[in-house]
């Protein structure tokens, strides 16, 4: 393995870029920010954890052959190409310094689904060695998500296996449905039977859903601003109404983006077979209300206001926030500010949600 100093070079994860962290920090101040490390709730330091952090490995993205140029999300400050530099790693260490982050939980969003077995399989492994190599460099700062082929059942199980008993990787990140099939569908089964038995994270980040990409169209970039979190929410709702946390009770899911648009109206889905029975399966009988599933599921703070995290927090119990900002896309870059205004939260609440609750989650 390479040594820290060449860690970006070609002896090292040469083919590695994170997202928009080789850009002229167009986000950022041209010079260094001060480092906000250590946080300290009531004058004790806390190990604070992003659990939603983006990086890419240019060597995986290659082998999308011609679809390699929309993989890439388009957003402020990402170059259509990467090469690997050597000052890249060592700002965004120092862009996790300004924020106050202590370590990144990295993932990829899936852009493999639609791929053959062998090529997704290449992909993933890729993508899964290159996470190997990070953590292992900086345990203390990196973390991953594994990649996994969902699209082959069978060969997710395995990369699962290996990414978490092998690897050292955190669980897996997987989108809000496989070419829109659900996560509930059976076929699936042996993916979450084996995230429960690993006691491992399954992370969910969404995707857009591309038959409403008329709707979407104009301005606003509402496939995502719209259709991601509608997403997430359509996932979670699944996985609650088809019975899959039934099936699972020890299943460990995450969702992206405070968990979509659910916990706003999540006691809708409460009053949904009573109103309409005839849309909803007999054979399928839940042992909770709807919304009551959502204090088994975990979420990430990324709600953008105070009012946001205390709503979030009242819905799901501190117990089940944690901290995600999308870095380096700059949708959140003040996540520990974003926690501290809160004011309804209390000591103990903001120690869970900085770090103690994803510490638990990834067994630190």
């Amino acid at each position: 393995m390479a040594t820290r100093r060449g860690f970006l070079t070609a002896a090292g994860l040469g083919g590695m870029a994170f997202c928009s962290c080789g850009m002229l920090r167009a986000a950022h101040a041209q010079t260094p920010g001060p480092s906000k490390l250590p946080v300290r709730v009531a004058g004790q330091p806390v190990r604070s954890i992003d659990m939603h952090a983006h990086c890419y490995f240019q060597d995986a993205i290659d082998l999308m052959g011609a679809e390699a140029a929309s993989v890439l999300p388009p957003v402020k400050g990402v170059p259509e190409h990467f090469l690997a530099q050597p000052d890249r790693l060592a700002l965004r260490l120092q862009q996790m310094d300004e924020m106050g982050i202590d370590m990144e939980v990295l993932s990829i969003n899936p852009f493999w689904y639609g791929k053959d077995r062998e090529t997704a399989a290449k992909i993933c492994a890729l993508q899964n060695a290159h996470f190997a190599e990070l953590r292992a460099a900086y345990p203390q700062r990196f973390q991953a998500f594994a990649s996994i082929s969902l699209q082959f059942p069978d060969l997710a199980v395995k990369q699962l296996d290996d990414a978490v008993r092998k690897q050292g990787l955190a669980g897996a990140a997987i989108g809000g449905s496989v070419m829109g099939e659900s996560f509930s569908s059976p076929r699936f089964a042996p993916v979450l039977a084996k995230a429960e038995e690993l006691g491992c994270v399954l992370f969910i980040h969404p995707q857009t859903q591309p038959e409403l990409a008329k709707r979407y169209a104009g301005n606003g970039w509402l496939s995502n601003t719209i259709g991601n979190p509608l997403d997430t929410t359509i996932a979670l709702q699944k996985l609650i109404f088809d019975g899959t946390l039934d099936r699972h009770p020890g299943l460990k899911v995450l969702a992206a983006h405070g968990g979509g648009f659910l916990p706003s109206y999540a006691m809708r889905g409460d009053h949904a077979c009573f109103v309409s029975p005839q849309n909803c399966k007999p054979e399928i009988v839940l042992k909770k209300q709807p919304s009551e599933y959502l204090n088994q599921l975990y979420f990430d703070a990324m709600v953008f206001s105070a009012e946001g995290l205390r709503h979030l927090v009242a819905q799901v119990g501190a117990s089940q926030v944690v901290m995600g900002t999308d870095h380096p896309i700059p949708w959140e870059q003040h996540p520990v500010e974003h926690v501290f205004s809160t004011t309804t939260l209390s000591d103990a609440d903001r120690i869970a949600i900085l770090g103690g609750n994803a510490a638990r989650l990834l067994a630190l």
